[in-house]
């Protein structure tokens, strides 16, 4: 793998329902994450895609009077559509009943049996369907429930193939100690520990009788293998494993598989114990993130608060996708949960883009004409390509730790300072005094401000930003010309550009300006 390279991953969605916030939370840091690394200078691979096989997919179709391949051809353009709306970079979308994902399945199999890693038992145990996952009396609730599913799960009987989980007790332990950030957050990482310590071998098969749908165990047409080896090994499908060797030699290990919370246990601990049967070398990180709850309840059909993204671009006549990244990214900490309401949506979308920023654009850009006939000023002593350094620095930090609440903070407080500087020197009292020296020396210190924003910005809100780019004077699009981070501070808004005044970046959401039914 090389030094300069970056490979992040997504978890894998089942394809049961519609995606809807939850899944674009995990989506968007993804994108936010591998924009920030392609700023940085390094060559991203970002993959995405569907879980397609398993136990809930097949009931899903058959309930809906359908075939699996029918149904998970449906709500594949479903979440393609939502991940294209939401601006969404990714290099692969890999699905699970690809083909060559069905020849890593079963190579990946061969090696781990040839190992003597995988034999068949007799088994009878506590199966959820809902996790696609055999569960012990300690997994469940009072009530005998699945926490996640409330719901109990189903008494299976059935001879299966087992993988020698617990054989690998001792070198997870071993990896995680010597790799501290291995699992983050760091709690996360303590839970991983803990996990460890009740080690068992899993079932990794399940009779065609109980599940079809799904990737045939080799040279056993009677069991179907199960559903997370499956999904798992999307990982290096997506990059070539077994097919396109130089793809895979270029960026495996993956640099973060971005998870849940729900799904730690297989990625801590089953993924990383089948490649060391399979004597691939471990990925680098996992990173297991909160949900994102409806009004502090979690996203539920059943409790009905399912919201998606296009249920906030019609309710709110949003122009771009750029509201949600932003209020997603900074509605907590990430790896936190966090809770979304449309209240705190559009008092902090209003706030932070529509006032804060859109109005220190908007009133710069604005005085630009007014002073300067449009063009950007010379200025005589603001140091252009040093500004704010430090909080540039500071901004670099916050996004490689996944802080993308304290990025969104520093930036704006860029923003307050901008606006500060307006509100202290009074633009239109220098001009009215004749002090154009220093007139000119403040617009050029906001404008240059303000063409660091829409960089620093840009991984969260590409829209916006590319809007700030071309109403700065810029004729190409920020996005196709693939800036730099050393841009933000080296490269500077050149004299004399003229400036390009086209309105609000974005308008107050349910204001009389915010959507095209509402200026009618």
């Amino acid at each position: 793998m090389s030094q300069n390279t970056y490979y992040i991953t997504t978890a894998i969605d089942y394809v049961n329902a519609a995606p809807h916030l939850g899944h674009a939370y995990e989506k968007i840091a993804t994108d936010v994450m591998a924009r920030f690394q392609k700023l940085v200078g390094k060559d991203v691979f970002f993959l995405t895609g569907t879980d397609e096989h398993g136990t809930k997919v097949e009931k899903t179709a058959a309930n809906r009077g359908v075939t699996p391949q029918q149904h998970t051809d449906e709500l594949v353009e479903e979440f393609k559509k939502a991940w294209a709306y939401l601006n969404l970079n990714y290099d692969r979308f890999i699905r699970t009943t690809d083909a060559d994902h069905y020849a890593v399945v079963e190579q990946l199999w061969r090696k781990m049996a040839a190992k003597g890693d995988i034999e068949k038992r007799a088994y009878q145990g506590l199966y959820c369907a809902g996790c696609e996952k055999f569960v012990t009396e300690r997994d469940l609730n009072e009530a005998g429930e699945c926490p996640n599913h409330q719901r109990k799960p189903e008494i299976v009987q059935e001879e299966n193939y087992f993988f020698k989980l617990s054989k690998y007790k001792a070198a997870l332990q071993a990896h995680m100690q010597s790799n501290p950030n291995f699992v983050l957050p760091e709690f996360r990482s303590t839970e991983v520990l803990q996990m460890l310590e009740d080690l068992e071998d899993i079932s990794v098969s399940r009779h065609k009788n109980s599940v079809s749908w799904g990737i045939p165990v080799p040279d056993d047409a009677d069991q179907v293998i199960y559903v997370w080896i499956d999904a798992l090994s999307n990982y290096i499908t997506g990059i070539g494993y077994g097919k396109d060797e130089a793809l895979f030699n270029q960026f495996w290990p993956a640099d973060v598989h971005m998870i849940g919370k729900d799904i730690l246990r297989f990625h801590a601990i089953y993924w990383p114990a089948m490649l060391m049967s399979a004597e691939i070398p471990l990925p680098r990180q996992i990173f297991a993130h909160g949900f994102i709850n409806i009004n502090d309840a979690k996203i539920s059909k059943s409790v009905g608060n399912v919201v998606s993204p296009f249920t906030l671009k019609e309710r709110f006549e949003l122009p771009n996708p750029d509201p949600i990244r932003y209020y997603l990214m900074t509605v907590a900490t990430f790896g936190q949960d966090g809770s979304f309401t449309e209240e705190d949506f559009k008092l902090k979308v209003n706030a932070d883009l529509a006032n804060n920023l859109g109005n220190l654009l908007n009133r710069t850009l604005n005085m630009t004409n007014k002073y300067f006939e449009g063009q950007v000023p010379q200025s005589q002593h603001a140091k252009p390509g040093i500004l704010h350094a430090d909080g540039v620095t500071e901004v670099h930090q916050a996004y490689a730790a996944f802080e993308f609440q304290k990025a969104a903070d520093l930036i704006l407080q860029l923003v307050d300072w901008a606006n500060k500087q307006i509100n202290d020197q009074e633009p239109w009292t220098l001009f009215k005094e004749g002090k154009l020296t220093e007139l000119a020396d403040l617009m050029y210190t906001v404008l240059e401000t303000l063409r660091q924003v829409a960089i620093l910005l840009s991984p969260i809100t590409p829209t916006l930003s590319d809007e700030m780019w071309s109403q700065l004077g810029y004729q190409a699009k920020l996005s196709d010309l693939c800036p730099r981070w050393d841009d933000i501070t080296h490269a500077h808004i050149p004299v004399g550009q003229r400036i390009n005044l086209q309105g609000p970046i974005l308008p107050r959401l349910d204001s009389e300006l915010a959507g095209a039914t509402k200026k009618k």
